[in-house]
């Protein structure tokens, strides 16, 4: 069982930047593909970005290309998402996944607001 826990979030304005970390406690995430997702009110959830934890592949989607970076600290079993230049559109719960073949975790998320 791996038990996900997200922090960072915050109200910015338009502009600002985030830091969001996503720790696991009771495995190491060695093996896992750690992805963030985001869901604004009454959206479904999307993909923002993803890594995989032993290879250190990355992948971001088009609409935080150049704004957003995923990151991992292996000492801290830790998985960071840098947020920057946010625009209001950017408002949204944002959730952690951790998977492992058919297994998949989340968090409880943290919420990002971002005013005009």
């Amino acid at each position: 069982q791996v038990q996900l826990a997200e922090s960072g979030g915050g109200a910015v304005q338009a502009g600002g930047s985030l830091r969001l970390s996503c720790s696991a406690s009771g495995r190491t995430f060695r093996g896992y593909a750690i992805t963030w997702f985001r869901q604004a009110p009454g959206k479904e959830r999307d993909f923002v970005a993803g890594i995989r934890w032993n290879s250190a592949d990355t992948y971001l989607s088009e609409s935080v290309k150049g704004r957003f970076t995923i990151s991992k600290d292996n000492s801290r079993n830790t998985v960071y998402l840098d947020l920057k230049s946010l625009i209001p559109e950017d408002t949204a719960v944002y959730y952690c996944q951790a998977t492992q073949g058919v297994f998949a975790y989340w968090g409880q998320g943290t919420q990002v607001t971002v005013s005009p």
